[in-house]
């Protein structure tokens, strides 16, 4: 057993100036020192040690950490992994634009346009859950859900865009109506005297890539299954499309749903 063998990196390097070091790397490059050792993973692991507040306080913007976007997300780290999955300002109808707190889009007062926005990160695989919240005017049309990297994001006139081909898979919360493929698929919840969206509200989608479907909560009571039989082949994101002028949007990633 040579000298490295008998103490290892890890466990030679104090935990405080392990965290200082990690603070100044990239995310990619915490993903793989956290494949390094045990004890580099346990730290890396824990959501709210220094690693995570610093780079919390790098990349999100001041008004974000203190208002109650975030309440959902407690953690350092959970916060982070929000921000890395919000909305993407360039994958976004030229309508819409990404607010700086970086979690909100924005559509401007533009007539007869529909315009929608896509996350920054796509899934096929594993279970997923983010929240929407509609800020705002709905107008005729206010559609939630996913979509793929071929669905469009703007045409001409106020229709439910997210749903208007087979790439996207939608719920108009004006008329409660499922959308894919340019096809009604009937209400959505399944409810009686179903209660219409208040704005503000926040909707908790769920995306099952193991199962195929996507679902909704809203306000922690989950509404059954909307879609069923999505495909497997291609990566799916979290989209809305909108068209009301000045309206805003914002999604908060919150990680693998928790059941029951």
């Amino acid at each position: 057993m040579n000298e490295f063998e008998k103490f290892p990196m890890g466990d030679a390097i104090p935990d405080l100036v392990l965290e200082t070091i990690f603070s100044y790397l990239s995310l990619k490059d915490l993903s793989n020192c956290a494949l390094v050792c045990k004890k580099w993973c346990k730290i890396l692991s824990e959501e709210n040690n220094d690693v995570w507040r610093l780079h919390c306080g790098n990349n999100l913007v001041e008004e974000v950490r203190k208002c109650d976007l975030l309440s959902t997300v407690t953690t350092y780290k959970s916060k982070l992994r929000a921000f890395y999955h919000a909305w993407n300002p360039n994958d976004c109808s030229r309508n819409v634009y990404i607010k700086p707190n970086g979690f909100t889009m924005h559509r401007n007062p533009v007539a007869q346009s529909t315009d929608g926005c896509r996350g920054k990160v796509g899934f096929y695989y594993g279970r997923h859950a983010w929240e929407i919240i509609w800020e705002g005017p709905l107008g005729t049309v206010a559609v939630v859900g996913i979509s793929t990297r071929d669905a469009p994001l703007h045409c001409q006139g106020y229709i439910g865009l997210l749903g208007a081909d087979g790439e996207g898979w939608g719920w108009n919360l004006v008329d409660n109506n499922l959308l894919h493929n340019g096809v009604l698929h009937g209400k959505y919840p399944l409810l009686n005297n179903c209660p219409k969206y208040q704005v503000g509200e926040r909707i908790r989608v769920i995306l099952d890539c193991e199962d195929n479907t996507l679902a909704f909560e809203r306000n922690y009571e989950f509404l059954g299954v909307a879609f069923r039989g999505l495909p497997t082949e291609k990566k799916l994101y979290p989209t809305v499309s909108a068209v009301y002028g000045n309206t805003e949007v914002s999604i908060i990633y919150l990680g693998p749903p928790v059941d029951g």
